[in-house]
Order: C-alpha cells, then structure tokens, then sequence
C-alpha cells in the first residue's frame, strides 16, 4: 500500500505568522503553526508532521506531494553532503533551518518514500487541500483566533509539533496557546531550479538568501494581508466554518452577489455553512488603499458559468482587517 499525501507551507510577510498542513483526505489532515517562522519552515514542518503520523506504519511507502523545490531538494539532494560536513553547505556556511533538517533526517530512517514535484496553485486537489489548510493555520496565527488543527492520521499517536528542533515544542496546533520554548530561527531561501546541482550550486542560494532577506526587512503591506484574506475567504474549508467567517467579515457586512441578490452578515454565514461550494480560482485586477484603514481589492473569479468580476472592500476593525462589503457582476 502506498500513502500519498501532499505537504505545504504559508508564511504571511514571509517571515510572519506561518502555517503548515499535510492532506490525504477530508478524513486525514492535520495543519499547525507559529506566530512567527517562514513558508520553508512550514514546508519542513509539513513534512516532518506527515512523517511522525505514519510513524507507526513503517512498512507503508510513503509518497509525498510538494510544491517545495528547496524542501525535494535538501532531503534528496543536499541532506547527506551537509551531514558530512558537520551540517555546513559547501561555502563553510551553516546550514539555515538545521534543527528541522536534523529531525526530518530522524524521521526518514528506514522509511520508504518518495517525494514529487507538483505546480503550486495550479488546481492540484492535493495540494490545493494542503495549501488551503496551511494558509488557514497562518492567517489564524496572525488574527489571534482559533482554527481546525485536523483529525490526524487514524491510529497516529499526535504528540505536539516540533518547530524548531529537538527538545524545542511549537504550538501544537493551530488556536492552541504555545508551549514554552523557541519558535523557528532564520530565514530560509527558496530554491528556484529543480535541476542537478553541483557542489557550488548552494553559494547560488546564499545570494538568494540575502536578497530575501532583504525583501522581508520591511512590514507586509495591507494589501498584501487583504489578499491572503479573500483567498482564504474563497475556500470551502474557511467558508464552511462558521466561526471563521464570524471573524473574516465584518459586523455590517453586506454583499450584492452576481444574481442580483442582497447578503446580510448572518444570511451570508448560515448559507456558507450549509454549502461551501468549491474552491474558487481568480485573478487579481488591483488593490487599492483607500485612505488608512481600508483597502478596496478587485478581481476576475472564474466558474463553469463563466467569469465573474469582484471588488471586496476590506476595513481595519479593532486592529483586524475585515470585508465590509463585497460585489459581484457577470463579466460580458
């Protein structure tokens, strides 16, 4: 028998409030997270969490979907050079994320697996889930609410997750307060090739790295936040609890929808609930602020029925960013 499961990773800001999820099923998930780390991290983490669930089937081959090129190359590619060297690449540098790495070398011991490469956002079922749930878990972390840690592997003992090496517990599942210890240090690179790479390849990463760096040292724009807000919004997962849509939208909300009919707040949520529908792909035309305290995002989503253009507009209540009103028109 062969167990195939995809594994993902989302940081909000990159470093910022991050999350990690790996999905067989609707049955079998489980997602957690830290307010703090970087979307490797949580590519690792995913990884390290699928590994320990199926612990106690060593037998099963494991078969594992990822969008990580950085994550498919350090177990793959780089894992046993970095142990030889005393877990440094080959410029003499320390290896970034090490304690995760010297876990997840831990847990592959004697296991039977293999990882494949699969496009992220580009309608994979799998990883879509896996993506949706990581997301979930990070967004969670940075508004302060609780969200669904998963039921886990069946027969899977779930002890807390381990972010940030031996010894060192993150929080064991997303909305659960922290245990006492360190969250994820550094900030990793993202590996842009998944072709061989020589012995020199990793300096490569370095430049990266810095640049990364780099990037990250400012704030997240509130654009930026909102974005991640309407996606996660447009999941059946998110939309489907209601305690996470009581906190994505606002008091007031409002919604004239592509038919021509008016949401109240509490309309919109019981209807959610009841019927989720499915995960909606877009495309984003702009986001605007509008003064302060407001971001208005506008978008293409596409259905069966054809495409339909969005604007959503975001407001800053109480310190947390919510959809005040959304519209949708038939595109012609």
């Amino acid at each position: 028998m062969t167990i195939t499961a995809a594994a993902d990773g989302s940081a909000l800001g990159n470093p910022g409030p991050a999350g990690w999820a790996w999905y067989v099923n609707d049955d079998c998930w489980r997602a957690g997270g830290w307010p703090h780390g970087t979307n490797n991290q949580g590519e690792l983490m995913a990884v390290l969490d699928l590994l320990r669930a199926t612990a106690h089937l060593p037998g099963e081959d494991l078969r594992i979907l990822c969008d990580s090129q950085y994550v498919i190359n350090s177990i793959t590619k780089w894992m046993p050079g970095w142990k030889r060297k005393g877990w440094r690449k080959a410029d003499g540098k320390p290896v970034l994320n090490v304690e995760l790495l010297k876990e997840l070398d831990r847990a592959l011991a004697g296991r039977s697996y293999t990882f494949e490469w699969v496009k992220g956002h580009a309608g994979h079922d799998l990883n879509e889930a896996a993506d949706e749930r990581a997301r979930a878990a990070a967004t969670a972390y940075q508004q302060g609410v609780a969200a669904r840690s998963g039921p886990g592997f069946p027969g899977a003992h779930h002890a807390p997750a381990t972010g940030a090496g031996a010894g060192e517990h993150a929080p064991s599942g997303v909305g659960l307060p922290p245990a006492t210890g360190s969250t994820p240090r550094a900030v990793p690179a993202q590996v842009s090739a998944f072709d061989e790479l020589d012995l020199f390849s990793e300096l490569n990463d370095e430049a990266l790295e810095v640049a990364e760096a780099t990037r990250q040292g400012s704030a997240v724009p509130p654009e930026a936040l909102v974005e991640e807000l309407e996606r996660e919004l447009l999941g059946p997962l998110v939309r489907g609890d209601i305690g996470r849509t009581a906190v994505l939208l606002h008091p007031d909300f409002m919604e004239i929808g592509s038919s021509g009919r008016m949401w109240t707040r509490d309309a919109m949520m019981m209807a959610l609930e009841e019927d989720p529908g499915e995960r909606t792909e877009i495309e984003i035309l702009g986001a605007d602020p509008v003064g302060t305290d407001a971001v208005l995002l506008t978008y293409r989503s596409f259905a069966r029925s054809g495409t339909t253009l969005r604007s959503s507009l975001w407001v800053l209540d109480g310190g947390r960013w919510r959809l005040r009103f959304h519209q949708g028109t038939p595109e012609a």
